[in-house]
Protein backbone atom coordinates (compact mmCIF):
# COMPACT_ATOMS: atom_id res chain seq x y z
CA UNK A 1 0.00 0.00 0.00
CA UNK A 2 1.35 3.31 -1.36
CA UNK A 3 1.02 6.33 1.76
CA UNK A 4 2.00 10.08 1.32
CA UNK A 5 2.37 11.69 4.55
CA UNK A 6 3.41 15.37 5.45
CA UNK A 7 4.25 16.76 8.79
CA UNK A 8 4.54 20.83 8.84
CA UNK A 9 3.77 23.57 12.03
CA UNK A 10 1.32 26.02 10.58
CA UNK A 11 2.53 28.79 13.21
CA UNK A 12 -1.01 28.85 14.26
CA UNK A 13 -2.49 29.98 10.60
CA UNK A 14 -0.84 33.84 10.98
CA UNK A 15 2.08 35.07 9.43
CA UNK A 16 5.56 34.57 11.22
CA UNK A 17 6.17 38.42 10.99
CA UNK A 18 3.69 40.61 11.04
CA UNK A 19 0.66 38.28 12.55
CA UNK A 20 -1.48 38.52 9.71
CA UNK A 21 -3.88 35.68 8.73
CA UNK A 22 -2.86 33.28 6.31
CA UNK A 23 -5.47 30.25 7.06
CA UNK A 24 -6.75 30.06 3.76
CA UNK A 25 -3.56 30.64 2.10
CA UNK A 26 -2.22 27.75 4.41
CA UNK A 27 -5.65 25.59 3.17
CA UNK A 28 -4.70 26.65 -0.46
CA UNK A 29 -1.45 25.18 -0.18
CA UNK A 30 -1.97 22.47 1.88
CA UNK A 31 -3.65 21.00 -0.85
CA UNK A 32 -0.88 20.84 -2.93
CA UNK A 33 0.86 18.27 -0.70
CA UNK A 34 -1.71 15.92 -1.92
CA UNK A 35 -0.90 14.22 1.26
CA UNK A 36 -3.45 10.97 2.55
CA UNK A 37 -1.86 12.01 6.35
CA UNK A 38 -0.77 15.41 8.24
CA UNK A 39 0.78 15.94 10.85
CA UNK A 40 0.34 19.54 12.79
CA UNK A 41 1.34 21.30 14.93
CA UNK A 42 0.58 24.93 16.69
CA UNK A 43 -3.01 24.41 15.48
CA UNK A 44 -5.55 27.03 16.40
CA UNK A 45 -8.87 25.17 18.34
CA UNK A 46 -9.97 28.75 19.20
CA UNK A 47 -8.82 32.29 18.85
CA UNK A 48 -11.60 34.82 19.90
CA UNK A 49 -9.40 37.69 19.29
CA UNK A 50 -8.74 36.70 15.57
CA UNK A 51 -12.12 35.77 15.41
CA UNK A 52 -13.26 38.60 15.82
CA UNK A 53 -10.49 40.96 14.62
CA UNK A 54 -10.54 39.14 11.57
CA UNK A 55 -13.63 37.88 10.59
CA UNK A 56 -13.44 37.50 7.17
CA UNK A 57 -10.40 36.32 7.31
CA UNK A 58 -10.87 33.75 10.22
CA UNK A 59 -12.87 30.51 9.74
CA UNK A 60 -15.81 29.94 11.91
CA UNK A 61 -14.38 26.37 12.51
CA UNK A 62 -11.61 25.21 14.35
CA UNK A 63 -8.97 25.00 12.33
CA UNK A 64 -8.08 21.66 12.14
CA UNK A 65 -11.69 21.00 10.54
CA UNK A 66 -11.51 23.80 8.72
CA UNK A 67 -8.05 22.70 6.83
CA UNK A 68 -9.49 19.07 6.97
CA UNK A 69 -12.42 19.94 4.82
CA UNK A 70 -14.17 17.43 3.22
CA UNK A 71 -11.00 15.12 1.92
CA UNK A 72 -10.03 14.03 5.60
CA UNK A 73 -10.70 13.20 9.02
CA UNK A 74 -9.49 15.40 11.60
CA UNK A 75 -8.32 14.96 15.40
CA UNK A 76 -7.07 17.62 17.60
CA UNK A 77 -5.02 17.46 20.71
CA UNK A 78 -5.68 20.53 23.04
CA UNK A 79 -2.37 21.61 24.78
CA UNK A 80 -2.07 25.20 25.62
CA UNK A 81 -4.80 26.74 27.02
CA UNK A 82 -5.02 30.68 27.33
CA UNK A 83 -7.92 32.86 28.42
CA UNK A 84 -8.87 33.62 24.31
CA UNK A 85 -8.51 30.17 23.29
CA UNK A 86 -6.12 27.56 22.69
CA UNK A 87 -3.63 25.68 20.35
CA UNK A 88 -2.39 22.15 19.92
CA UNK A 89 -1.36 19.59 17.73
CA UNK A 90 -3.72 17.80 14.79
CA UNK A 91 -4.09 14.59 12.08
CA UNK A 92 -5.56 15.47 9.52
CA UNK A 93 -6.52 11.79 6.97
CA UNK A 94 -7.84 10.63 4.24
CA UNK A 95 -8.60 7.23 6.47
CA UNK A 96 -11.18 6.63 9.06
CA UNK A 97 -9.48 7.55 12.23
CA UNK A 98 -10.49 4.59 14.62
CA UNK A 99 -9.01 6.19 18.26
CA UNK A 100 -7.70 8.86 19.37
CA UNK A 101 -5.80 9.92 22.92
CA UNK A 102 -3.71 13.11 23.97
CA UNK A 103 -1.01 13.08 25.94
CA UNK A 104 0.13 15.79 28.16
CA UNK A 105 4.42 15.60 27.68
CA UNK A 106 4.78 19.03 29.31
CA UNK A 107 8.12 19.34 30.89
CA UNK A 108 7.64 22.69 33.15
CA UNK A 109 4.66 25.54 33.73
CA UNK A 110 6.33 27.50 30.97
CA UNK A 111 5.54 25.05 28.24
CA UNK A 112 2.82 23.22 27.22
CA UNK A 113 3.28 20.18 25.01
CA UNK A 114 1.29 17.24 23.77
CA UNK A 115 1.58 14.29 22.42
CA UNK A 116 -1.19 12.75 19.81
CA UNK A 117 -1.82 9.36 19.74
CA UNK A 118 -4.27 8.03 16.61
CA UNK A 119 -4.80 4.92 14.89
CA UNK A 120 -5.78 4.62 11.53
CA UNK A 121 -7.86 2.20 9.96
CA UNK A 122 -6.22 1.97 6.37
CA UNK A 123 -7.45 -0.80 3.89
CA UNK A 124 -4.41 -2.93 4.87
CA UNK A 125 -3.96 -2.59 8.17
CA UNK A 126 -4.36 -0.36 11.62
CA UNK A 127 -1.37 2.64 11.09
CA UNK A 128 -0.10 4.41 14.58
CA UNK A 129 -0.01 7.94 14.09
CA UNK A 130 1.60 10.08 16.60
CA UNK A 131 1.64 13.65 16.03
CA UNK A 132 4.58 15.51 18.47
CA UNK A 133 5.80 19.08 19.26
CA UNK A 134 8.97 19.24 21.64
CA UNK A 135 9.65 21.73 24.21
CA UNK A 136 12.63 24.51 23.23
CA UNK A 137 14.91 23.73 26.28
CA UNK A 138 17.31 20.31 25.38
CA UNK A 139 16.98 18.93 29.10
CA UNK A 140 12.88 18.84 28.23
CA UNK A 141 13.27 17.37 24.95
CA UNK A 142 15.44 14.38 26.28
CA UNK A 143 12.54 14.22 28.95
CA UNK A 144 9.47 14.40 26.59
CA UNK A 145 11.31 12.13 23.93
CA UNK A 146 11.72 9.24 26.86
CA UNK A 147 8.15 9.59 27.73
CA UNK A 148 7.30 9.59 23.78
CA UNK A 149 9.61 6.30 23.49
CA UNK A 150 7.84 4.73 27.18
CA UNK A 151 4.40 5.80 25.45
CA UNK A 152 4.82 4.26 21.83
CA UNK A 153 6.10 1.33 23.70
CA UNK A 154 3.19 0.56 26.24
CA UNK A 155 0.66 1.43 23.38
CA UNK A 156 1.60 -0.24 20.12
CA UNK A 157 2.36 -4.15 19.43
CA UNK A 158 4.90 -4.96 17.76
CA UNK A 159 4.44 -5.98 14.35
CA UNK A 160 1.94 -2.85 13.78
CA UNK A 161 3.57 -0.04 11.50
CA UNK A 162 4.11 3.74 13.52
CA UNK A 163 4.57 6.95 11.82
CA UNK A 164 5.87 9.46 14.33
CA UNK A 165 6.07 13.14 13.02
CA UNK A 166 6.25 17.05 14.36
CA UNK A 167 8.52 19.79 15.34
CA UNK A 168 11.42 18.10 17.76
CA UNK A 169 13.00 21.26 18.12
CA UNK A 170 16.39 18.78 17.63
CA UNK A 171 18.48 21.61 15.68
CA UNK A 172 21.62 19.45 17.10
CA UNK A 173 20.38 16.39 16.03
CA UNK A 174 21.02 14.84 19.79
CA UNK A 175 17.93 12.63 20.14
CA UNK A 176 17.37 10.76 16.96
CA UNK A 177 19.53 7.63 17.56
CA UNK A 178 17.70 7.13 21.09
CA UNK A 179 14.34 7.26 19.17
CA UNK A 180 15.57 4.67 16.63
CA UNK A 181 17.31 2.44 18.96
CA UNK A 182 14.17 1.90 20.82
CA UNK A 183 11.48 2.03 18.81
CA UNK A 184 13.28 0.13 15.86
CA UNK A 185 12.16 3.41 13.67
CA UNK A 186 13.99 5.29 10.95
CA UNK A 187 13.73 8.80 9.71
CA UNK A 188 12.65 9.48 6.19
CA UNK A 189 15.81 11.67 5.46
CA UNK A 190 18.66 8.60 6.76
CA UNK A 191 19.74 7.92 3.72
CA UNK A 192 21.14 11.90 3.43
CA UNK A 193 24.67 12.46 3.02
CA UNK A 194 26.65 14.50 5.59
CA UNK A 195 27.50 17.90 5.14
CA UNK A 196 30.68 18.30 3.88
CA UNK A 197 33.17 19.99 5.80
CA UNK A 198 35.87 19.07 8.68
CA UNK A 199 33.75 16.54 10.17
CA UNK A 200 33.00 14.68 6.84
CA UNK A 201 36.52 15.02 6.33
CA UNK A 202 37.53 13.25 10.00
CA UNK A 203 34.79 10.67 9.31
CA UNK A 204 36.35 9.23 6.50
CA UNK A 205 39.66 9.37 7.88
CA UNK A 206 39.18 7.45 10.82
CA UNK A 207 36.82 5.16 8.98
CA UNK A 208 33.62 6.05 11.26
CA UNK A 209 29.89 5.37 9.65
CA UNK A 210 28.63 8.94 8.68
CA UNK A 211 25.80 10.53 11.11
CA UNK A 212 22.68 10.75 9.30
CA UNK A 213 21.44 14.05 8.18
CA UNK A 214 17.99 15.44 9.26
CA UNK A 215 16.09 17.71 6.50
CA UNK A 216 16.52 21.87 7.36
CA UNK A 217 13.19 23.30 7.79
CA UNK A 218 13.43 25.90 9.51
CA UNK A 219 13.04 29.56 9.26
CA UNK A 220 10.65 28.29 5.90
CA UNK A 221 12.21 31.38 3.55
CA UNK A 222 15.67 30.32 4.30
CA UNK A 223 15.63 26.65 6.03
CA UNK A 224 19.01 26.21 7.97
CA UNK A 225 17.80 24.07 11.16
CA UNK A 226 16.83 20.81 10.88
CA UNK A 227 13.88 21.33 12.96
CA UNK A 228 10.79 18.76 12.14
CA UNK A 229 11.24 14.58 11.52
CA UNK A 230 8.70 11.96 10.23
CA UNK A 231 10.20 8.43 11.78
CA UNK A 232 8.78 5.11 10.29
CA UNK A 233 8.38 1.58 10.97
CA UNK A 234 6.80 -0.89 8.74
CA UNK A 235 7.30 1.42 5.79
CA UNK A 236 9.66 1.73 3.17
CA UNK A 237 10.84 5.43 2.21
CA UNK A 238 10.36 6.30 -1.67
CA UNK A 239 10.51 10.09 -2.11
CA UNK A 240 10.98 12.69 0.94
CA UNK A 241 11.31 16.63 0.51
CA UNK A 242 10.80 20.02 2.10
CA UNK A 243 8.96 22.08 0.43
CA UNK A 244 10.81 25.46 -0.18
CA UNK A 245 9.84 28.22 -2.03
CA UNK A 246 7.52 31.86 -1.55
CA UNK A 247 4.72 29.73 -1.33
CA UNK A 248 5.66 28.26 1.24
CA UNK A 249 7.67 31.35 3.13
CA UNK A 250 4.42 33.28 3.70
CA UNK A 251 2.42 30.51 5.43
CA UNK A 252 4.30 29.42 8.39
CA UNK A 253 7.66 30.15 9.81
CA UNK A 254 8.26 26.40 8.66
CA UNK A 255 8.45 24.66 5.60
CA UNK A 256 7.10 21.32 5.17
CA UNK A 257 8.55 17.80 5.01
CA UNK A 258 6.21 15.53 2.60
CA UNK A 259 7.32 11.69 2.23
CA UNK A 260 5.82 8.94 0.07
CA UNK A 261 5.78 5.32 1.98
CA UNK A 262 5.43 1.86 0.91
CA UNK A 263 4.24 0.02 3.28
CA UNK A 264 6.20 -3.22 3.99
Amino acid sequence: MKLRIATYNIHKGVSSVAGLPRVHDLKKSMSLLAADVIFLQEVQGRHDWLALSQAREWPDEAQHEFLAGEYHHSAYGKNAVYNHGHHGNALLSAYPIISQDNHDISDHALESRGLLHCILQTPQTKVHCYVVHLGLLEGSRRRQTQMLIDNVSRTVPKNEPIIIAGDFNDWGNHLSDDIRDALDVKEVFDSNPPKKGVGSYLRRLTGRTPKPQPARTFPAAFPFFPLDRIYIRGFRVDAATVMHGRRWAKVSDHAPIVASLTME
